[in-house]
């Protein structure tokens, strides 16, 4: 039972670690891989020392004090953690870098004891089986033990991610995990005929400090955020919702990206989200508002895109695609998502959109930001399928971020987009460092979009959110820039060119000015 726990846990917390960083950090392959590799390092560092440790001390109190100390140290994590990040939260808005870095390196260093400790019980309990049963080989006990804590892993790879981080948060998570890891712990010793007054006085004040560490280390928000209302953890993201100046905000995980903008006395927000009702205006004109009749998001988010579509488009039918049930529930609680012509469906984008018979005119998506830019939504074979689920007037519209005016992202998408659609334009977001790909089925120009605002504009049927729009997109238009890069199923080293840019743009001292 020990040997299992301590595998059910060190996995627990491999996955949480993984969790309570992303929150700050971001979830890239550079994130995992810091976290993978300093585990594989505590967990080598444990099993050498508890393989030595069991030599010179071989009893079985010895085995569950160490799963006790691992209680102890698994407990601690969140209340020195919270208030760590918090802090890390602050720099990460206002990019200090090296307060970033420093953060970083200090949580993944708390994780270090109670994966040394945990990482001991096997070589140490293969030692004290060993000197129990003499007869049985040390190969078979070995085996026997290794495969009691991988099944112990395999329950603690999903018991995180499914049941505690969505019920309780990831910070409470480690106290739920320590609290086991005391019971069997203490059930151990007092197994080794060890008695209750003895164990509470070599024992107890660990209880008082992680008490008293939880009292004042969890208290607060999980983040310093201006007016924000609402804040939960979901299965696939940290949720925040924040109300500035009469505005209110979702933004999720690191928080770096605002991902929906709701205000009840207005649909014109500027960035992003309407830059998509200028899709359809790419085909030949005249292209009234009366042909657009159906619409898909991929990356829903909030709903703000698809509540000023509803009011631009009166005969739209809309489909919303979003990986995260939670930040559903918090576009229907605070974004005003109870759109009569939308229909939402919880689940990921691609494999939404593969399972749907329904043919687009337009399909928006919205689910890119650095380092936000799921692999699999970047490559030739996934616009393949948007470019089959689109009508013969359909467009793809792709929100994609700049980092600090390197258009190195922009360039690959296109050239990739490029390889399935006749017809690509960009047009950047002023005052942003976002631009708006758009792609059309058919062979297009861009004359059509100037002559669509003209006709649009002597019919007098010309809603002043879209007029606004259309200008815009026209006075922003950007030519294609080659790249010789473009994603694959394949081969879609999308986080290589992040972290690329990103270095780039650390090393050059900041933002670039807007063009």
């Amino acid at each position: 039972m020990a040997v299992f726990s301590a595998g059910l846990v060190s996995l627990a917390i491999e996955v949480s670690a993984s969790r309570l960083l992303s929150n700050y950090f971001g979830s890239s392959n550079l994130i995992w891989a810091c976290i993978i590799g300093s585990i594989l390092v505590y967990m080598t560092i444990g099993s050498i020392i508890g393989g030595k440790w069991a030599d010179r001390n071989p009893k079985p109190e010895m085995l569950y004090s160490i799963l006790t100390w691992g209680a102890f140290t698994t407990g601690l994590i969140p209340c020195i953690a919270k208030p760590v990040l918090r802090a890390a939260s602050t720099a990460m808005d206002n990019l200090e870098i090296s307060l970033l870095i420093l953060a970083f390196v200090v949580v993944l260093i708390l994780f270090s004891i109670p994966m040394i400790l945990l990482s001991m019980t096997s070589p140490f309990s293969i030692r004290l089986l060993l000197d129990k049963d003499k007869t049985r080989s040390s190969g078979n006990i070995s085996g026997r033990v290794y495969a009691v804590s991988t099944a112990g892993s395999f329950l603690g790879t999903f018991l995180p991610t499914l049941l505690l981080i969505p019920s309780i948060g990831t910070y409470k998570n480690f106290l739920v995990l320590s609290g086991f890891l005391f019971v069997i712990g203490i059930w151990g010793l007092f197994s080794t005929k060890m008695g209750l007054k003895q164990i509470l006085l070599k024992y107890g004040w660990m209880f008082l400090i992680i008490f008293f560490s939880a009292w004042f280390g969890l208290q607060g928000t999980d983040k310093n955020a201006t007016g924000q209302v609402y804040e939960k953890e979901s299965a696939y993201n940290y949720i925040q919702v924040q109300q500035v100046n009469g505005y209110t905000l979702l933004r999720l995980n690191e928080g770096q990206g605002i991902h929906s903008i709701y205000n009840s006395d207005t649909l014109d927000y500027g960035g992003t989200w309407q830059q998509v009702l200028a899709a359809p205006f790419f085909n030949a004109s005249p292209y009234s508002l009366d042909n657009i009749h159906t619409m898909a998001i991929l990356g829903l988010a909030g709903g703000t895109s698809a509540r000023q579509a509803a009011s631009v488009f009166n005969n739209i039918q809309i489909d919303g695609f979003e990986i995260d049930p939670s930040v559903i529930e918090v576009g229907y609680d605070y974004f005003d998502m109870n759109i009569p012509n939308l229909t939402v469906y919880a689940q990921d984008a691609r494999v939404g959109l593969r399972n749907m018979d329904s043919r687009y005119q337009i399909i928006s998506i919205d689910a890119y930001r650095p380092p936000y830019i799921p692999a699999h939504l970047v490559t030739m074979e996934f616009f393949q399928e948007v470019y089959d689920h689109l009508s013969e007037d359909g467009v793809l519209v792709l929100n994609v971020a700049q980092i600090g005016g390197d258009r190195r992202l922009v360039n690959a998408l296109t050239a990739t987009i490029s390889q399935v659609f006749p017809s690509v334009y960009v047009s950047d977001v002023p005052d942003t460092f976002n631009s708006m790909v758009y792609a059309t089925r058919s062979t297009t120009s861009v004359q059509n979009l100037y002559a669509n605002y003209l006709q649009l504009d002597e019919s007098g049927d010309f809603p002043a959110l879209l007029r606004e729009t259309l200008e815009t997109t026209i006075l922003n238009l950007k030519p294609l820039e080659n790249s010789d890069l473009f994603f694959t199923d394949d081969r879609a080293p999308i986080e290589n060119l992040i972290n690329t840019m990103l270095i780039d743009f650390y090393r050059e001292g900041g933002i670039k000015e807007l063009q």
